[in-house]
């Protein structure tokens, strides 16, 4: 074996070692905890209006009607909730793009909201 070909494979067993030993540390959602009463009008129905009731989105279309009229019943109707296992809500899972689901809203949510929504379906998902 030449000295040209001992050097080819002393570098190809080099950058496969570099390779096999990068790590990168996986970026998570700041997790957030909300202690106080959530409302749904003044608190989970801002976060609609804000993110989720445009044009061609949840404004009465083919998705869930989450206008402050419509969004209870949407949402208890379509089983979106799930107050036995609030992580397991589909309302939740969407907000944070869960299970191979897109994240709602396709710009992306905050933690702050996804924590208050959470809140409000392990506080029992009340129409107040």
């Amino acid at each position: 074996m030449n000295l040209n070909k001992k050097a080819h494979i002393i570098f190809l067993v080099a950058i496969g070692l570099m390779a096999t030993s990068c790590t990168y540390d996986q970026i998570l959602e700041e997790q957030i905890i909300v202690t106080e009463p959530v409302l749904f009008s003044s608190d989970v129905v801002p976060i609609f209006n804000a993110s989720c009731n445009m044009a061609g989105c949840h404004n009465g279309g083919i998705a869930p009607d989450l206008r402050l009229e419509n969004a209870y019943n949407a949402l208890i109707s379509g089983n979106y909730v799930n107050t036995e296992n609030p992580a397991d809500s589909e309302l939740y899972l969407w907000m944070i793009g869960s299970g191979g689901r897109l994240q709602m809203p396709p710009s992306g949510t905050n933690a702050a909201n996804s924590a208050a929504i959470l809140a409000w379906i392990q506080q029992g998902a009340l129409n107040n």
